[in-house]
């Protein structure tokens, strides 16, 4: 490893300490010598020229410690983080195209301005670069890397084949423990109909294991036809793997095989006059049938083919990838970048180096590319071994693959078009809203508060947060109220207000625009809070439901509209029923109020399962199951003695003696 150390000192010089490399003798002196070198006057910006601490005289002279060798860079800022994480076949001339400042796209702009360390790690060639790289982006997260979205968004398909009775069950983790995964999809509705075909044709279990061992006769999924039962009667093993290899062939697209075993083997049952056999096979095969009509055939050979599509618009970045199994187009992936303008085939060899390894996906026959990438060789050549047949990463120049990569340009830019609408969407929302309640600026970010309780027991609070009008999870909490006896809905608003701004402002986490739901109570419980925090300036407003108003005299129902309460302003603003504004703020409350009521409903429920021995020091759930089914009540465990007690196992002659003492007082 080399790693080259630069410091800030002036705009246009930089300093460059260069310790001794793995390659050089052990104990060897450390360089004591300093040569600095400055920039020329130029009329163009004043790019970065380095300092090495050593001999070094010259520019080139100042990289010579970095090896002009395959490998991969660390970008590091003053903090020592890495922003930026890179491979190169010379790393020498890769580290020298960013600190000559010869870039003019804005992320090498942003990353020289803040470029404080190199640090560099040569591999034996180039495809022990791609791997590291991709392992290092991972690691390091850097701001300056493109990142695939978090594949457990999608959900795979796992098969248990280390059980002795495998299942097939949906998830969104990819662990190693042995199991066969198919995906990620990216649509939860195919999986849904892709595995309801698979228990409809195929009798495979579908019980979790605890289910599994503790069964004493079969569920219903046996009487249905839908399970063979193994959990308690006696199956042919042979009969079940074969069921299992089929319904891995369905999911790997194979379906035209499949239909064909069906089909052979229900004119085998039909010659035979085993006329149930056949019907049943004949309804299988007609519901594999059925899912084969709504695929698109897209090829007749039948290869297995991952399609890239690459639709741009300046920096923001639409990638399409289409599954192509046995020659029809299974499912599709896209991804979505902005502010980026590294060329096309940066972009796809970013989306490359993270696809196969960061999502785990089955490796095709064939990578079918929209654009020319300098490494296809080492990747094609890298995927081989991992799957241990031919993987061969092509740009198609004519024919039906080309049409192919247009098909997945296609729906890059349909993709595209369709966030871009959502974005503008949320941006003309976001400015009505600004307009009706006199905001300063147009709310990017908001959160919303919702306090919820049931007869001022288990009281709790949640907020949400919408990031350009969609929900921003990672922002979401909820609040046990800690200090608020019986229902006090002011006081409870002030508790959260405070225990989620406390801190905020020191680690940036202050919204556009904060909505209370209630009215001005709640309204002036949160400002009175937020002045208190030095936050007097946050955008804060209330949101009042609508309301039906009690007049026995009335001939007709009188409702009022949801108001909203603004600071220092008695009479509410309400919005119309069905403008834009209002629908952002009813979205959001409403997702707030189910985030506190599923929480709230949680508490509730273990409190109902909740027993006075779990208040003694010492008594746990073991203890207190124990206690239950040697005694059968809690009311003998309380007329139990302190001797008869400690014949249970676990509860010594004093912890017995400190049950009879708390036990009646509870």
């Amino acid at each position: 490893m080399a790693c080259v150390s630069l410091h800030a000192r002036s705009p246009c010089c930089l300093e460059t300490a260069v310790p001794p490399s793995r390659g050089d003798a052990v104990g060897a002196p450390a360089p004591e010598r300093d040569t600095h070198v400055s920039s020329e006057e130029n009329t163009s910006p004043p790019a970065p020229v380095v300092t090495v601490r050593g001999a070094a005289r010259s520019p080139e002279e100042q990289l010579a410690a970095i090896p002009a060798r395959p490998g991969v860079y660390l970008l590091k800022d003053k903090h020592a983080k890495v922003i930026y994480v890179g491979k190169a076949a010379n790393l020498r001339a890769r580290v020298r195209s960013y600190l000559r400042g010869g870039d003019e796209r804005s992320q090498v702009r942003f990353l020289v301005e803040r470029l404080v360390d190199v640090e560099t790690l040569v591999t034996a060639n180039d495809k022990e670069a791609l791997i590291l790289e991709n392992n290092l982006i991972k690691q390091y997260r850097p701001r300056y890397n493109i990142r695939l979205k978090d594949d457990k968004s999608y959900v795979s398909v796992k098969v248990t084949v280390k059980d002795p009775w495998p299942r097939v069950l949906v998830t969104r983790r990819i662990v190693k423990d042995g199991g066969r995964y198919f995906g990620p999809f990216a649509s939860a509705s195919a999986v849904r109909e892709t595995l309801d075909t698979i228990r409809k044709v195929f009798p495979l279990r579908t019980c979790s294991d605890p289910v599994f061992r503790n069964r004493s006769r079969p569920c219903i999924e046996y009487d249905i036809k839908r399970c063979l039962a193994p959990c308690v009667l006696p199956v042919d093993r042979t009969v079940y793997e074969e069921h299992l290899r089929e319904a891995m062939l369905l999911l790997e697209g194979r379906n035209s095989e499949v239909a064909r075993q069906l089909r052979r083997r229900m004119e085998t049952a039909a010659s035979e006059e085993r006329f149930e056999a056949a019907a049943r096979l004949r309804d299988q095969l007609q519901a594999i049938e059925a899912t084969q009509e709504r695929q698109q055939v897209v090829e007749h050979w039948g290869t297995n083919q991952d399609v890239f599509g690459l639709y741009r618009e300046g920096g923001a970045i639409e990638v399409q990838v289409l599954f192509v199994r046995q020659g029809k187009l299974v499912s599709n992936q896209s991804y979505s970048f902005d502010d980026w303008e590294f060329s096309d085939d940066e972009v796809m060899e970013a989306v490359l180096t993270q696809f196969y390894q960061a999502t785990q996906h089955d490796v095709p026959d064939e990578i079918l590319l929209p654009v020319g990438i300098s490494d296809a060789d080492v990747r094609a050549e890298y995927l081989s071994e991992r799957r241990g047949r031919k993987v061969a990463v092509l740009v198609p120049q004519r024919g039906d693959k080309v049409r192919l990569v247009e098909m997945a340009h296609e729906n890059a830019q349909q993709s595209f078009v369709a966030r871009r609408d959502a974005g503008a969407q949320a941006a003309r929302m976001a400015i009505e809203l600004q307009a009706r309640l006199h905001l300063r600026d147009a709310p990017k970010r908001i959160e919303c508060l919702d306090i919820a309780t049931f007869q001022g027991r288990e009281t709790v609070g949640s907020v949400v947060a919408f990031d350009e009008g969609e929900p921003a999870k990672a922002g979401y909490r909820h609040y046990r109220i800690r200090t608020v006896e019986g229902t006090d809905d002011f006081a409870a608003v002030s508790e959260v207000i405070r225990r989620r701004f406390r801190d905020a402002r020191e680690r940036g986490g202050v919204p556009d625009l904060l909505v209370i739901d209630g009215g001005l109570g709640q309204l002036g419980a949160a400002r009175s809070v937020l002045e208190e925090l030095g936050l007097a300036d946050l955008e804060v407003v209330g949101l009042a439901k609508e309301r039906v108003e009690r007049d026995p005299t009335a001939r007709e129902i009188q409702r009022r509209p949801e108001r909203v309460f603004l600071p220092g302003r008695k009479n509410p603003v309400v919005l119309k029923p069905n403008s834009t504004a209002l629908f952002l703020l009813q979205r959001v409350r409403d997702e707030a109020h189910r985030f506190a009521n599923t929480y709230h409903q949680k508490l509730r429920a273990r409190a109902r399962f909740a027993s006075p021995l779990d208040e003694i020091p010492g008594i746990g759930p073991r203890r207190r199951r124990a206690l239950l089914r040697r005694f059968g009540s809690l009311r003998r465990v309380a007329a139990a003695s302190a001797e008869e007690l400690a014949t249970v196992p676990g509860i010594t002659l004093s912890l017995a003696t400190q049950i009879k003492e708390q036990l009646p007082r509870t």
